[in-house]
């Protein structure tokens, strides 16, 4: 019997703790081989191994018309072709391997259909194997706690023999994929094939994408959406947006952030993305000059074409005086956020400051 494992089951339950110490507490469970059950139960569960990704890699989204789409995608962000899958293009993110998929045929549901994350030594075998051992059945899907691989031949852009590409429904249903670290959307064994083929944007674009930065994910039952990630990937949780715990990826600032919104349970909320130099006023000014609407602070997207900043309070774990975050919609509706590039969804104005994550650029 685990001291440390049954006083926190018994404070849960008597809503002596509150929900967020005891998401903060997950990591003493998981080390005790228990998981979260419905409802925030513990339940015993056998220890199994965990798959070392490190960095997010990419999204994919669905739009309504992909031509006039990646026009609106490089005019803005001057995002060069890296690679094309048939009538998928391939839109390279910073400095690769990083990029934005825009799905080949028109969809009347637009929208981000999955995002990936990234490991060293991607062996799909094994990684079918260890989800396996988190419950996830190797099914041929990738609905909910199922799992299926691709294997993109040539006629997608992948290698003659295949690329390997794999995809599961987390507890809600969220696609997630998983890729080697290499892995740029283009053609070679492990997808690593791109950079030779780059073909520039038209124009350099208006502003500098840099890297992903996050994905919110809207959950039925945080607890248990926790509770798979950490078990499966290991994700420290190092700082709180509310009630949100910022499920870090990696030793850098990248991370995931779980909200629990039942009624849109199952959805990729938003992609955030880094810029050099983020200032609110200078971006709204480019945004309104491409033709977005801007609808200044403590604003709502609506539709299409719109930017807004929210202000962050120390009540969400932001700045005294505020931490400012910008959100804009695409053609098609679909979020994006942008952030500073030291942003890690934490405190500071810049939202740098996240427990043990360093601030690599500097910003204080």
């Amino acid at each position: 019997m685990n001291t440390e494992v049954d006083k926190l089951k018994t404070a849960f339950s008597k809503n002596l703790i509150s929900r967020r110490k005891f998401l903060s507490s997950s990591a003493i469970l998981a080390a005790a081989g228990y998981g979260l059950g419905n409802n925030g139960r513990t339940v015993s569960a056998q220890r199994a191994r965990q798959l070392a990704v490190n960095a997010l890699n990419h999204m994919t989204i669905s739009v309504s018309d992909p031509a006039a789409s990646l026009e609106w995608y490089q005019g803005l962000f001057g995002l060069p072709i890296a690679a094309r899958q048939a009538n998928t293009t391939v839109l390279q993110v910073g400095e690769g391997p990083q990029f934005i998929a825009i799905g080949g045929g028109s969809s009347d549901n637009p929208r981000i259909t999955h995002y990936c994350f990234q490991m060293d030594g991607f062996d799909d075998s094994e990684v079918i194997e260890i989800l396996e051992e988190h419950g996830v059945a190797n099914s041929g899907t990738s609905n909910a706690m199922e799992s299926r691989i691709r294997q993109r031949g040539a006629d997608f852009g992948g290698a003659p023999g295949g690329t390997p590409e794999l995809y599961f429904g987390d507890p809600d249903g969220i696609v997630v994929q998983i890729q080697d670290s290499t892995y740029c959307g283009g053609a070679g064994e492990a997808g690593e094939a791109c950079y030779d083929a780059v073909v520039p944007a038209p124009t350099e674009g208006l502003i500098k994408l840099r890297e992903f930065n996050h994905f919110t994910l809207f959950v039925e039952d945080q607890l248990r959406a926790v509770q798979f990630y950490q078990n499966l990937f290991g994700f420290q949780i190092d700082t709180y947006q509310g009630a949100m715990p910022v499920l870090r990826v990696g030793e850098g600032r990248e991370f995931i952030a779980l909200a629990q919104v039942p009624p849109l349970a199952g959805r990729i909320h938003h992609a955030s993305l880094n810029v050099d130099n983020f200032d609110v006023d200078e971006l709204f000014s480019i945004l309104e000059g491409y033709g977005l609407e801007v609808l200044g602070e403590g604003g709502s997207a609506s539709g299409p074409l719109q930017a807004y900043v929210t202000i962050r309070g120390p009540d969400r774990g932001g700045a005294p005086g505020g931490t400012p975050e910008l959100y804009l919609t695409d053609p098609d509706g679909i979020l994006l956020q942008l952030q500073d590039m030291s942003y890690c969804g934490g405190a500071g104005y810049y939202g740098e400051e996240c427990g043990t994550v360093g601030n690599p650029t500097g910003r204080n």
